[in-house]
C-alpha cells in the first residue's frame, strides 16, 4: 500500500506543478527538482509512516515542518543548480496546488482505513506461542486493514491467549468457521506442525483466493523482526531471502571503508572544536573508550567523544538511570550524533561496519547470553555505527526492551541486504538531520551506553 502511495501522490504532485509552471513557461527539469524536494520532505517528516500519522488530524500537525523542510531542500537544490528556479509568487502558488492536492487524497485515504467494508479480515490457526503476539502486532497495526476475527485450534490452549482473542472452533471445524466467516486470509500459527495443520485443506482454500500465509513469515513481514519465541537457527541457514553472500559482504566492507575515510576527511574540521567544547564543558577526557563485543566474541575498544561527567563509583547497569550525568554539550552530540564520528576510526580497523548490530559492552554480555534466546546470532556479523533497531525500536533501557531489540537485530542479520543496508542508511540521516531523540524512556542515546555496569571514571 505504502509504495502504491507514494508513487500516486508523486505522479499527482509533478503533474500539478508542472501543469502550474506552464504559465511562467517552466520547464520538466523545475517541476521535477519542486517535486523531489517535497517528496523527500515529506518522507523525512513521516507522512508516510502511518505509524507516526494514524489520523488525519496527525498528518495535519505535521504538514508546517514538512513545508517549512521542502523549502529549505528547494532552497539548497537551486544553489545547485541555479537554472531551476522559479519566481516567488509561482512557488506560492505551486505550494497551494499541492495542498489541494494533497489533503483531499490523504482525507479520502483516512476516511477508506476507517470503513470496514474495506477491511481485511484475519483467522488465526492454531494457538500456539505465535497466535497472539501476530493478534496484538496487527491490532497495533489499524492503517493496515486488517481485522482479526478469532483463531481456531483445540480449546484447551486457548487459555494461553489474551487480548479477547475469540475462539471460534477446533480444527475439525476449520470448513464450518471459513464457510460462516468468510476470512481473507489465514494465518497458521499452530503450536505444534505434526498432525495439526491441515494442509489438503489450506491448500484448497488458497486456490479458492482465501491467502494463506506462514505465521513466522508473517509477522517478519509485518513487523520487521523476528519471533524469539520460534526462531530456530536453521531458518537462517536455509532462508531464502537473505541477501547475504560474498558480493553482499564485500559490497557492504568495501562500502564502510570508503564512507569512513570520506566521512573523517570531511569531519576532521569539527573534531578539534567537540574536543575544546567538552572538555570546557566538564572536566575529564576527551574521548570515552569502552570494550564491546565484536564479530565472533572478540573484544575491541570502541571510540565515542564523551558525553557523560566522570564518576568515581560503579555506574547502573542500565543507561536510562545514568540520565543526570549527561554533559550540556553531551547532550546536543548525542542529539545530532556527533559523539559517534570517532567510530569512523573502528570501521577503518575492521571492528565494525557501517551498518550492522550495535556492539554491547563487554560487561553486559554474559547476562545477554544468557537470558535473550539466540542471542549468539548477533556475533556472526561486525557491529554496526547504526542498525536496523536502531531505526526502528530505537533504545532499551532494560532486559526485556533489550530483548526486543534483539528481534530487529536477528531480522537483519536474517534478511540481511544492500536494500536493507540503504534503507537503514535513510532512516538514520532522517534521525540525524531533524536531530530526534530516539529513546524510549531516558535522555540517553545508546541502549547500553556509557552508564553501563562498568567501573570506568572517563564516562
Amino acid at each position: 500500500m505504502l509504495p502504491f502511495l507514494v508513487l500516486i501522490e508523486t505522479a499527482a504532485i509533478f503533474g500539478t506543478i508542472y501543469a502550474g509552471l506552464l504559465r511562467w513557461n517552466g520547464t520538466f527539469e523545475q517541476a521535477f527538482i519542486l517535486t523531489l524536494c517535497y517528496i523527500t520532505s515529506f518522507f523525512y517528516n513521516d507522512l508516510y509512516d502511518f505509524s507516526a500519522v494514524r489520523r488525519f488530524s496527525d498528518f495535519l500537525t505535521k504538514i508546517p515542518r514538512a513545508f517549512a523542510w521542502g523549502l529549505i531542500l528547494l532552497a539548497v537544490s537551486w544553489g545547485i543548480f541555479p537554472d531551476a528556479r522559479i519566481p516567488a509568487q509561482a512557488l506560492g502558488i505551486e505550494v497551494l496546488l499541492i495542498l489541494a492536492v494533497l489533503l483531499p487524497g490523504r482525507a479520502a485515504g483516512y476516511a477508506v482505513l476507517r470503513c470496514r467494508t474495506f477491511r481485511e479480515r484475519v483467522l488465526i490457526l492454531g494457538a500456539g506461542p505465535m497466535a497472539w503476539p501476530i493478534s496484538r502486532e496487527i491490532q497495533s497495526r489499524p492503517h493496515l486493514r486488517f481485522d482479526v476475527i478469532g483463531f481456531v485450534g483445540n480449546q484447551t490452549d486457548s487459555d494461553s491467549l489474551t487480548g479477547g482473542m475469540t475462539w471460534l472452533g477446533e480444527t475439525s471445524s476449520l470448513d464450518q468457521v471459513i464457510k460462516e466467516y468468510s476470512p481473507h486470509r489465514i494465518i497458521v500459527a499452530p503450536a505444534e506442525r505434526r498432525g495439526e495443520v491441515p494442509v489438503r485443506k489450506l491448500v484448497e482454500m488458497r486456490l479458492n483466493g482465501i491467502a494463506v500465509e506462514d505465521g513466522e513469515e508473517f509477522y517478519e513481514q509485518l513487523t520487521g523482526k523476528v519471533m524469539l519465541e520460534s526462531l530456530s537457527p536453521s531458518s537462517f541457514v536455509f532462508g531464502r531471502r537473505s541477501g547475504r553472500t560474498r558480493v553482499h559482504l564485500a559490497i557492504g566492507r568495501m562500502t564502510s571503508m570508503v564512507v569512513s575515510a570520506v566521512g573523517l576527511a570531511l569531519t576532521a574540521p569539527l573534531f578539534p572544536l567537540i574536543a575544546l567544547a567538552v572538555r570546557l564543558d566538564s572536566p575529564g577526557p576527551i574521548f570515552y573508550v569502552q570494550d564491546r563485543v565484536g564479530r565472533r566474541g572478540r573484544r575491541y575498544r570502541m571510540l565515542k567523544f564523551r558525553t557523560m561527567r566522570s564518576v568515581e563509583r560503579e555506574a547502573s547497569a542500565w543507561a536510562g538511570d545514568n540520565g543526570y550525568r549527561i554533559t550540556t554539550v553531551g547532550a546536543w552530540l548525542r542529539k545530532f550524533r556527533l559523539d559517534e564520528l570517532p567510530q569512523f576510526v573502528n570501521i577503518l580497523l575492521g571492528d565494525m561496519n557501517l551498518v550492522g548490530p550495535r556492539p554491547h559492552p563487554v560487561s553486559n554480555f554474559p547476562l545477554f547470553a544468557e537470558k535473550i534466546p539466540q542471542y549468539e546470532l548477533r556475533l556472526t556479523v561486525r557491529p554496526g555505527v547504526t542498525g536496523w533497531a536502531q531505526t526502528r525500536y530505537l533504545y532499551a533501557n532494560n532486559l526485556e526492551q533489550e530483548t526486543e531489540k534483539v528481534r530487529y537485530d536477528l531480522y537483519y542479520i536474517k534478511h540481511m541486504s544492500a536494500w536493507l543496508d540503504l534503507r537503514i542508511i535513510f532512516d538514520t540521516i532522517k534521525v540525524v538531520l531533524l536531530g530526534r531523540r530516539s529513546d524510549m524512556t531516558s535522555p540517553v542515546s545508546d541502549p547500553a551506553h556509557e552508564g553501563s555496569r562498568v567501573h570506568d571514571t572517563a564516562a
